[in-house]
């Protein structure tokens, strides 16, 4: 282990430059070792997407659609501002952010 990673779990690792803050909803908590805060890296949406399924295999399917695009049943949130009213997946993200997955609901 070098100085700029910390350990999440025995077998995750990530790293502290760039370090977003990423919540995530119990629905996909099995893909994060049950973990509902994580803190990751990436200068956009699709670059944490990324280092999100590096990190937890099988949760980019999850979060994305064959295009790569966030799937439509998922609302994104940076810092509590909807990403689909700033640049989409291509939202920046800079050190100290906070990305909320929120799953839709729907209902009547």
């Amino acid at each position: 282990m070098t100085d700029d990673t910390q350990p999440l779990t025995s077998n995750l690792r990530l790293s502290k430059s760039m370090s977003v803050k990423v919540l995530v909803p119990t629905a996909l908590q099995k893909f994060t070792n049950n973990q509902a805060t994580l803190e990751c890296k990436g200068s956009t949406i699709t670059e944490l997407f990324d280092s999100l399924e590096q990190s937890c295999p099988g949760i980019k399917s999850r979060l994305c659609d064959e295009s790569g695009q966030p799937r439509r049943f998922l609302n994104l949130y940076v810092n509590s501002e909807d990403i689909r009213f700033l640049d989409g997946s291509d939202t920046p993200l800079k050190d100290g952010d906070e990305v909320s997955i929120v799953p839709a609901v729907a209902g009547g």
